[in-house]
């Protein structure tokens, strides 16, 4: 069996929701749903089962314009989405948010863009190469 080719226009990213609209675009053409704004979706997708992957064994994803993406994903987007997930108390663990904020702001931290891509390195059926 060939291994499916997809190719993410990084260009297109430009904050987390464009990221969502074009991994949909991408993967999700053929389906009448849509994936929400949720690394845990990512991860589900990735496995296969549905969308693009459904079926297949392997498949070959190349990112172009991966920099923009990194810019788009990086520190000022990690920390709003952190930020978000302080609101309304009680639904995130708020010290754990409170500890991510802290090393993004020191440098040390995980932008979105970096769970992304360990996101991604965790599915070896999945093969990432960028530019």
């Amino acid at each position: 069996m060939r291994s499916l080719s997809l190719l993410i226009d990084g260009s297109a990213i430009h904050d987390i929701a464009s990221f969502y609209a074009e991994i949909n675009r991408v993967f999700m053409a053929n389906e009448d749903w849509q994936l929400g704004p949720s690394l845990d979706a990512l991860d589900d997708l990735l496995y296969g089962g549905y969308g693009a992957l459904a079926g297949q064994a392997a498949a070959s994803v190349h990112w172009k314009e991966i920099a923009h993406s990194r810019a788009a994903l990086g520190v000022a987007a990690t920390r709003a989405w952190l930020q978000g997930k302080r609101s309304p108390p009680g639904t995130f663990n708020t010290d754990a948010i409170d500890a991510q904020l802290d090393a993004l702001e020191r440098g040390t931290g995980e932008t979105y863009f970096d769970i992304i891509m360990a996101i991604f390195a965790a599915h070896p059926n999945v093969r990432l190469t960028t530019d």
